[in-house]
Protein backbone atom coordinates (compact mmCIF):
# COMPACT_ATOMS: atom_id res chain seq x y z
CA UNK A 1 0.00 0.00 0.00
CA UNK A 2 1.17 3.25 -0.95
CA UNK A 3 2.14 5.65 1.93
CA UNK A 4 2.02 9.23 1.98
CA UNK A 5 5.06 11.72 4.20
CA UNK A 6 4.67 15.32 4.48
CA UNK A 7 8.26 17.07 4.20
CA UNK A 8 9.51 20.32 4.83
CA UNK A 9 12.34 22.57 4.50
CA UNK A 10 12.70 25.32 7.07
CA UNK A 11 15.58 27.53 8.15
CA UNK A 12 15.51 28.00 11.97
CA UNK A 13 16.91 31.03 13.82
CA UNK A 14 16.03 33.34 11.04
CA UNK A 15 13.39 35.11 9.97
CA UNK A 16 15.20 35.61 6.66
CA UNK A 17 15.26 32.64 3.73
CA UNK A 18 18.19 31.28 2.76
CA UNK A 19 20.16 31.99 6.24
CA UNK A 20 20.55 30.42 9.34
CA UNK A 21 20.71 26.65 9.55
CA UNK A 22 18.37 24.65 7.24
CA UNK A 23 16.66 21.66 8.32
CA UNK A 24 14.45 19.14 6.71
CA UNK A 25 11.21 18.43 8.61
CA UNK A 26 9.26 15.04 8.43
CA UNK A 27 5.90 14.57 9.58
CA UNK A 28 3.76 11.18 9.73
CA UNK A 29 7.17 9.10 10.21
CA UNK A 30 5.59 6.35 12.06
CA UNK A 31 5.80 4.23 8.80
CA UNK A 32 9.17 4.53 8.57
CA UNK A 33 11.91 2.07 8.82
CA UNK A 34 14.93 3.36 9.70
CA UNK A 35 16.86 2.98 5.90
CA UNK A 36 13.66 4.51 4.78
CA UNK A 37 14.73 7.72 7.06
CA UNK A 38 18.30 7.39 6.23
CA UNK A 39 17.63 7.70 2.59
CA UNK A 40 15.09 10.56 3.14
CA UNK A 41 17.58 12.53 4.89
CA UNK A 42 20.97 11.58 2.15
CA UNK A 43 18.13 12.73 -0.18
CA UNK A 44 16.93 16.06 1.03
CA UNK A 45 21.08 16.91 2.06
CA UNK A 46 20.66 18.96 4.98
CA UNK A 47 22.73 18.61 7.86
CA UNK A 48 19.93 17.25 9.97
CA UNK A 49 16.59 16.23 9.10
CA UNK A 50 13.58 15.42 11.97
CA UNK A 51 11.24 13.12 12.04
CA UNK A 52 7.91 13.28 14.04
CA UNK A 53 6.45 10.27 15.17
CA UNK A 54 3.74 9.76 17.39
CA UNK A 55 4.24 9.10 21.56
CA UNK A 56 5.25 5.71 22.63
CA UNK A 57 4.65 6.40 26.90
CA UNK A 58 3.00 8.91 28.58
CA UNK A 59 5.32 11.09 29.73
CA UNK A 60 5.91 12.61 25.92
CA UNK A 61 3.44 14.43 23.59
CA UNK A 62 5.54 13.43 20.39
CA UNK A 63 8.91 11.68 19.67
CA UNK A 64 11.58 13.27 16.99
CA UNK A 65 14.49 11.12 15.42
CA UNK A 66 17.28 12.91 13.77
CA UNK A 67 19.21 12.12 10.96
CA UNK A 68 22.47 13.19 8.88
CA UNK A 69 23.05 12.09 5.44
CA UNK A 70 25.23 9.62 6.84
CA UNK A 71 23.88 8.36 10.44
CA UNK A 72 21.25 9.01 13.22
CA UNK A 73 21.67 11.25 16.22
CA UNK A 74 20.54 11.76 19.33
CA UNK A 75 19.59 15.41 19.48
CA UNK A 76 19.25 18.62 17.05
CA UNK A 77 18.77 21.91 18.24
CA UNK A 78 18.10 23.68 14.77
CA UNK A 79 16.14 20.78 13.73
CA UNK A 80 13.56 20.82 16.57
CA UNK A 81 12.88 24.69 16.31
CA UNK A 82 12.37 23.96 13.02
CA UNK A 83 9.46 20.95 13.59
CA UNK A 84 7.55 22.89 16.16
CA UNK A 85 7.84 25.34 14.05
CA UNK A 86 5.49 23.64 11.60
CA UNK A 87 3.92 21.56 13.82
CA UNK A 88 2.61 25.08 15.53
CA UNK A 89 1.26 26.28 12.00
CA UNK A 90 -1.91 24.07 12.82
CA UNK A 91 -2.33 25.98 16.61
CA UNK A 92 -2.93 23.01 19.42
CA UNK A 93 -0.81 23.15 22.45
CA UNK A 94 1.81 25.93 22.76
CA UNK A 95 3.65 23.37 25.04
CA UNK A 96 4.99 20.03 24.05
CA UNK A 97 7.29 17.17 25.08
CA UNK A 98 9.05 15.96 22.58
CA UNK A 99 11.42 12.33 23.33
CA UNK A 100 14.29 11.29 21.08
CA UNK A 101 17.00 9.07 21.75
CA UNK A 102 18.93 11.94 24.25
CA UNK A 103 16.18 12.26 26.53
CA UNK A 104 13.27 14.56 26.66
CA UNK A 105 13.03 17.92 26.18
CA UNK A 106 9.98 20.60 26.90
CA UNK A 107 9.04 22.97 24.02
CA UNK A 108 7.31 26.38 24.51
CA UNK A 109 5.97 28.07 21.43
CA UNK A 110 6.14 31.85 22.12
CA UNK A 111 3.95 34.62 20.85
CA UNK A 112 2.14 33.93 17.88
CA UNK A 113 1.72 34.27 13.69
CA UNK A 114 5.02 34.29 11.63
CA UNK A 115 7.43 35.96 14.73
CA UNK A 116 6.48 33.38 17.00
CA UNK A 117 9.41 31.94 18.89
CA UNK A 118 10.08 28.15 19.74
CA UNK A 119 11.84 27.73 23.13
CA UNK A 120 13.30 24.34 24.09
CA UNK A 121 14.39 23.65 27.59
CA UNK A 122 17.60 21.09 27.97
CA UNK A 123 19.19 20.19 31.82
CA UNK A 124 22.54 22.26 32.23
CA UNK A 125 25.32 20.82 30.58
CA UNK A 126 28.55 19.94 32.49
CA UNK A 127 31.52 21.74 32.71
CA UNK A 128 34.27 19.49 31.93
CA UNK A 129 38.14 19.98 31.63
CA UNK A 130 40.50 22.77 30.61
CA UNK A 131 43.04 21.79 28.10
CA UNK A 132 46.65 21.15 29.03
CA UNK A 133 49.34 23.27 27.53
CA UNK A 134 50.31 21.25 24.59
CA UNK A 135 46.78 20.20 24.15
CA UNK A 136 45.77 24.09 23.60
CA UNK A 137 48.80 24.92 21.67
CA UNK A 138 48.04 22.13 19.05
CA UNK A 139 44.17 23.78 18.84
CA UNK A 140 45.20 27.43 18.43
CA UNK A 141 47.30 25.92 15.41
CA UNK A 142 44.97 23.91 13.67
CA UNK A 143 42.84 27.11 13.75
CA UNK A 144 45.62 29.11 12.73
CA UNK A 145 45.39 31.60 16.09
CA UNK A 146 47.91 32.47 18.38
CA UNK A 147 47.59 33.30 21.75
CA UNK A 148 47.68 36.63 21.82
CA UNK A 149 44.66 36.82 19.92
CA UNK A 150 42.37 34.50 22.65
CA UNK A 151 40.46 36.22 25.42
CA UNK A 152 42.35 35.94 28.53
CA UNK A 153 39.13 35.55 31.04
CA UNK A 154 37.82 32.37 28.64
CA UNK A 155 39.73 29.34 29.62
CA UNK A 156 39.94 26.67 26.77
CA UNK A 157 37.41 24.26 28.18
CA UNK A 158 35.36 21.22 26.87
CA UNK A 159 31.71 21.64 27.74
CA UNK A 160 28.70 19.10 27.39
CA UNK A 161 27.53 15.13 27.88
CA UNK A 162 26.65 13.53 24.69
CA UNK A 163 27.60 16.44 22.13
CA UNK A 164 30.77 18.04 23.86
CA UNK A 165 32.29 21.32 22.30
CA UNK A 166 35.11 22.79 23.23
CA UNK A 167 34.65 26.39 24.27
CA UNK A 168 37.28 29.47 22.76
CA UNK A 169 37.19 32.71 23.28
CA UNK A 170 39.25 34.93 21.11
CA UNK A 171 39.37 38.76 21.16
CA UNK A 172 36.77 40.04 18.41
CA UNK A 173 35.32 39.53 15.53
CA UNK A 174 38.75 40.27 13.62
CA UNK A 175 39.63 37.20 15.18
CA UNK A 176 36.70 35.43 13.76
CA UNK A 177 37.14 36.59 10.36
CA UNK A 178 40.67 35.25 10.19
CA UNK A 179 39.91 31.73 11.08
CA UNK A 180 41.67 29.23 9.03
CA UNK A 181 40.80 26.18 10.01
CA UNK A 182 42.89 22.70 8.91
CA UNK A 183 39.51 20.38 9.06
CA UNK A 184 42.25 16.87 8.95
CA UNK A 185 43.57 18.04 12.16
CA UNK A 186 41.09 19.26 13.68
CA UNK A 187 38.99 16.06 13.24
CA UNK A 188 41.89 14.07 14.56
CA UNK A 189 42.42 16.72 17.75
CA UNK A 190 38.56 15.58 18.26
CA UNK A 191 39.30 12.19 19.20
CA UNK A 192 42.42 13.21 20.72
CA UNK A 193 41.06 15.65 23.79
CA UNK A 194 37.04 14.68 23.53
CA UNK A 195 35.44 17.47 21.96
CA UNK A 196 33.38 16.55 18.71
CA UNK A 197 33.43 20.24 18.00
CA UNK A 198 34.90 23.52 18.15
CA UNK A 199 33.13 26.65 19.20
CA UNK A 200 35.11 30.27 18.74
CA UNK A 201 33.34 33.12 20.42
CA UNK A 202 33.71 36.48 21.09
CA UNK A 203 32.30 38.52 23.50
CA UNK A 204 32.64 41.58 21.64
CA UNK A 205 30.05 41.45 19.31
CA UNK A 206 29.65 44.06 16.46
CA UNK A 207 26.18 41.99 16.06
CA UNK A 208 23.51 45.13 17.01
CA UNK A 209 21.05 43.19 20.19
CA UNK A 210 23.96 40.28 20.73
CA UNK A 211 26.38 40.07 23.73
CA UNK A 212 28.39 37.01 21.47
CA UNK A 213 29.44 36.35 18.24
CA UNK A 214 30.48 32.51 17.04
CA UNK A 215 31.74 30.02 14.11
CA UNK A 216 31.57 26.46 15.05
CA UNK A 217 33.83 23.45 13.26
CA UNK A 218 32.47 20.28 13.84
CA UNK A 219 34.53 18.23 11.13
CA UNK A 220 34.77 14.65 12.82
CA UNK A 221 31.12 14.83 12.60
CA UNK A 222 30.76 15.37 9.23
CA UNK A 223 30.12 19.02 9.36
CA UNK A 224 33.14 21.25 8.48
CA UNK A 225 31.26 24.45 9.77
CA UNK A 226 27.67 24.60 11.21
CA UNK A 227 26.09 27.70 10.24
CA UNK A 228 24.05 28.62 13.28
CA UNK A 229 23.90 25.98 16.62
CA UNK A 230 21.37 25.95 18.87
CA UNK A 231 22.99 23.46 21.11
CA UNK A 232 26.13 24.96 21.64
CA UNK A 233 24.96 28.41 22.32
CA UNK A 234 23.11 26.20 25.52
CA UNK A 235 26.50 25.23 26.22
CA UNK A 236 27.92 28.79 25.74
CA UNK A 237 25.30 29.90 28.26
CA UNK A 238 26.22 27.22 31.06
CA UNK A 239 30.19 28.48 30.26
CA UNK A 240 29.56 31.95 30.63
CA UNK A 241 27.86 31.68 33.45
CA UNK A 242 30.36 29.34 35.28
CA UNK A 243 32.76 31.71 34.84
CA UNK A 244 31.03 34.99 35.51
CA UNK A 245 31.07 36.45 32.15
CA UNK A 246 27.32 37.09 32.44
CA UNK A 247 24.99 39.33 34.70
CA UNK A 248 22.61 37.04 37.38
CA UNK A 249 19.37 38.76 36.93
CA UNK A 250 17.58 36.96 39.22
CA UNK A 251 15.72 33.32 38.62
CA UNK A 252 16.69 33.83 35.19
CA UNK A 253 19.03 35.51 33.23
CA UNK A 254 19.33 35.83 29.03
CA UNK A 255 21.65 37.27 25.95
CA UNK A 256 21.77 36.58 22.21
CA UNK A 257 24.33 35.15 19.85
CA UNK A 258 25.19 35.57 16.64
CA UNK A 259 26.51 33.25 14.05
CA UNK A 260 26.52 32.38 10.46
CA UNK A 261 27.82 35.49 9.33
CA UNK A 262 31.32 33.94 7.59
CA UNK A 263 29.29 31.27 5.76
CA UNK A 264 26.47 33.81 4.04
CA UNK A 265 23.37 32.59 6.58
CA UNK A 266 23.49 34.89 9.50
CA UNK A 267 21.22 33.93 12.16
CA UNK A 268 20.30 34.64 16.01
CA UNK A 269 20.13 32.32 18.97
CA UNK A 270 18.44 33.44 22.26
CA UNK A 271 19.30 32.16 25.31
CA UNK A 272 17.66 31.90 28.66
CA UNK A 273 19.07 30.52 32.03
CA UNK A 274 16.99 29.52 35.18
CA UNK A 275 19.05 30.31 37.96
CA UNK A 276 19.04 28.74 41.53
CA UNK A 277 21.50 30.31 43.73
CA UNK A 278 25.20 29.77 42.24
CA UNK A 279 23.62 27.01 39.94
CA UNK A 280 21.58 26.26 36.87
CA UNK A 281 18.27 24.73 37.09
CA UNK A 282 17.83 24.98 33.08
CA UNK A 283 18.51 25.98 29.59
CA UNK A 284 16.16 27.62 27.06
CA UNK A 285 17.69 27.56 23.45
CA UNK A 286 15.30 30.13 21.40
CA UNK A 287 15.14 30.74 17.93
CA UNK A 288 12.38 32.15 14.94
CA UNK A 289 12.41 29.87 11.54
CA UNK A 290 11.10 30.66 8.04
CA UNK A 291 9.32 27.79 6.04
CA UNK A 292 11.14 27.61 2.51
CA UNK A 293 8.97 24.76 1.28
CA UNK A 294 6.40 22.21 1.36
CA UNK A 295 5.93 19.03 -0.29
CA UNK A 296 4.37 15.24 0.01
CA UNK A 297 6.24 12.30 -0.83
CA UNK A 298 4.46 9.11 -1.97
CA UNK A 299 6.44 5.69 -0.71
Amino acid sequence: MARKIEIHQVDAFTRTRFTGNPAGVVLNADGLADAEMLAIARELNNADTAFILQPDGPEHDMRARFFTPRAEVGFVGHATVAAHYVLSHAGGSARRRQRSRAGIVDIEVRGDGEDRRIAVRQSCPPIGRELNDRERLAVLDALALASDDLDTRCPLKIVGAAGTRLMVGVRGPEQLKNLKPDFTRLTTLSAQVGAAGYFVFTLAAHVEGCLTESRMFCPALGIPEDPVSGNAHGLLGAYLAHHELIAREGPRTSFSGAQGHYVGRPGRVDVELELRDRSIDGVWIIGQAVSIFQTELTL
